[in-house]
């Protein structure tokens, strides 16, 4: 890794937005039906040919747009290694390194986000952004209070996914670094 500042991502929520109107896939996403072993396993205990893919909406462009930024990209999701197999290559992305969770969607004593303690540990001091559609003011605290470097929670609203006025916020933070 360089000294660039990282960029952790987020899959459901910035690179699929899940929760846009089911009949309504957004103006430039694709729709694919995707069957990971996470998806499987949270849908436990019906064998897997019995469960239903995963309906996820991913727009082509956004691997060009992030690998564009000055950051190290990181996957920062659920989706874990299997975001390398499923969501990368279908947006253009390399293998990426990923954020392995020490208590996937566990409940943290202060209230914050679950994934929040594991991204401060990740990141060990250096500038990141954390794009995420799950973040609120608590985790924005802890992390200005905890994290020794620079680091920025960017809010993505799940219906709409990552947009230009992300792309263009994530330049300019870069810039200020």
């Amino acid at each position: 890794m360089t000294g660039r500042p990282l960029l952790l991502l987020d899959v459901d929520g910035p690179l699929n937005p899940y929760a846009a109107p089911a009949a309504r896939r957004p103006e430039g996403y694709l729709t694919h039906r995707l069957l990971p072993e996470g998806w499987v396993a949270r849908n436990a205990p019906l064998p897997r040919e019995e469960v239903d893919p995963l309906r996820v909406w991913l727009n082509p462009s956004h691997g060009e747009e992030l690998l564009a930024l000055p950051y190290d990209l990181v996957w920062a999701t659920t989706w874990m290694e299997e975001a390398n197999t499923f969501i990368g290559p279908r947006i253009g992305l390399p293998e990426l390194p990923y954020i392995r969770w020490s208590d996937l969607f566990g409940e943290d004593p202060d209230g914050l986000h679950w994934k929040t303690r594991d991204v401060v540990a990740w990141a060990d001091g250096r500038p990141f952004v954390w794009v995420d559609d799950e973040l609120g003011p608590q985790d924005i605290a802890w992390i200005e209070a905890n994290h020794p470097g620079p680091g920025l929670a960017l809010w993505v609203d799940p219906r709409i996914g990552l947009r230009e006025l992300h792309f263009a916020a994530l330049r300019e933070w870069a810039e200020d670094e």
